[in-house]
């Protein structure tokens, strides 16, 4: 199967989905932080990253920037729980503006194990984005 990073600085969010994805035969590394998790991602390669929006320091948009240009063919998979605003009206949509930017998908927290799985394939088996020039 394939191997995942998760980014995400809730810890129960991160048992969640390697819980999930582990059992579904994947192999999962996971970072409480951007920072950390830009570093996995240079030090060793992953088939696909979970990336939560909202974390303290270096935040999921930022993180994202960063490993998209050093590997460009990585597909992301964008989670959030929290809009900045409580009136979804006037709330940016941040997990749109995330595949905007370069995430395959995203996905609302909290999230059911299967829309997880779902979203963790058509991430693994969409077309590879062309490299940057």
């Amino acid at each position: 199967m394939a191997d995942i990073l998760i980014v995400d600085d809730e810890p129960a969010v991160q048992a969640t989905i390697r819980i999930v994805l582990e059992r579904a035969g994947h192999r999962v590394v996971a970072a409480d932080d951007g920072s950390r998790g830009l570093a996995l991602c240079e030090a060793e390669p992953f088939d696909l990253l979970i990336l939560d929006i909202f974390m303290p320091g270096m935040d999921g948009l930022e993180t994202m920037r960063h490993i998209l240009e050093r590997r460009p063919q990585l597909p992301i998979l964008m989670v959030s729980g929290r809009p900045l605003s409580w009136d979804p009206a006037t709330a940016p949509d941040f997990l749109k503006i995330a595949t905007r930017l370069g995430a395959i998908a995203s996905l609302p927290k909290p999230f059911k194990p299967a829309d997880l799985l779902a979203a963790v394939k058509g991430c693994l088996e969409a077309p590879k984005r062309p490299f940057a020039e």
